[in-house]
């Protein structure tokens, strides 16, 4: 087991509807399955850090509720310290995910829900917390100050911060500066850098174009084409992604990912390992249904890496 994790991020619950296409705005399907079960970027990338093997601490913020509690079980079965996790007045979010089944792809909406009312204040009460940390890993489904003061007191204490700029929204250049690792996908890339990003050429453009606004490293997940790996004072290297079996959705695999690379790094691997390590992770995940509940265990990541 490597350095603590804390994560600072969300728990929303997954509401999840299969079918056999994504319906044109205005139209009803029938559906051929259903599903609620636990999610949210940031409860999603803690679990999948946690049964990677690393230790894991949540920040995040509940309503008094069912889906409050479906969090708190969810922590708890993986280990995850939710000490400084908070109910308060507004309902736990929710996420209507709307599955694909023939190609396996997604679309979402959040509502964040009680999350979202996690303020910066709240971060500096958890000040000792990040600064005892390896890694801090958070991603964009709180409020952005909450977030970049979360990044600023881990830049401060020294420890490795991890960004996965999801759902995609404008950062500031000072922001992108407090990151050690951005890691945006495809969509994510392009909309921070007005750019087209489809090729692991254009992928590189545009996580250079990241580097110099700020973010120390940068890492574009592409899909079944892996994920470019952008380092500071190095040439860009394409990790491939790691098959390991028929795709059944693909929702939670940047999750899965982040999660995962957070865990290796967070033990020593080098940045390469570590998106290896990620990779596997995020390919295991995609040959399950859900998000959380597809977390692989660190046995089955190394397994498949051989």
């Amino acid at each position: 087991m490597g350095k603590k994790i804390v994560v600072l991020g969300s728990f929303v619950a997954d509401v999840a509807f299969r079918a056999a296409r994504l319906p044109a705005w205005g139209e009803t399907l029938m559906g051929s399955g259903f599903a609620l079960g636990p999610g949210g970027k940031g409860s999603n990338q803690a679990v999948a850090a946690a049964r990677a093997g690393a230790q894991v601490q949540m920040i995040s913020r509940l309503g008094d509720d069912a889906f409050g509690r479906l969090a708190r079980e969810t922590w708890a079965a993986d280990g995850i310290d939710a000490s400084l996790v908070e109910n308060c007045d507004m309902a736990t979010g929710s996420a209507v995910i709307l599955i694909d089944e023939v190609r396996g792809e997604n679309a979402i909406i959040v509502v964040p829900g009680a999350c979202f009312t996690l303020t910066a204040e709240d971060v500096d009460a958890a000040a000792e917390a990040i600064g005892a940390a390896g890694v801090l890993l958070a991603q964009l489904e709180l409020q952005v100050k909450t977030v970049e003061r979360g990044l600023r007191l881990a830049r401060a204490a020294g420890v490795t911060t991890i960004l996965n700029p999801a759902p995609a929204q404008s950062l500031s250049d000072e922001m992108l500066g407090l990151v050690d690792f951005l890691i945006p996908n495809e969509s994510e890339a392009a909309l921070l850098t007005g750019r087209v990003v489809e090729t692991a050429t254009q992928a590189e453009t545009a996580a250079r174009a990241l580097m110099e606004r700020g973010a120390r490293n940068v890492m574009v997940t592409m899909g079944a084409q892996g994920v470019l790996v952008c380092e500071a004072g190095a040439e860009a290297v394409v990790v491939a992604a790691v098959d390991a079996g028929a795709v059944v959705e693909t929702t939670g695999a940047g999750d899965a990912f982040c999660g995962g690379f957070a865990a290796a790094l967070s033990e020593g691997r080098t940045v390469l390992e570590a998106a290896r390590f990620g990779c596997a992770t995020a390919g295991i995940s995609v040959t399950r249904a859900g998000t959380a509940p597809s977390m692989p265990r660190r046995n089955e990541v190394l397994a498949l890496l051989g």
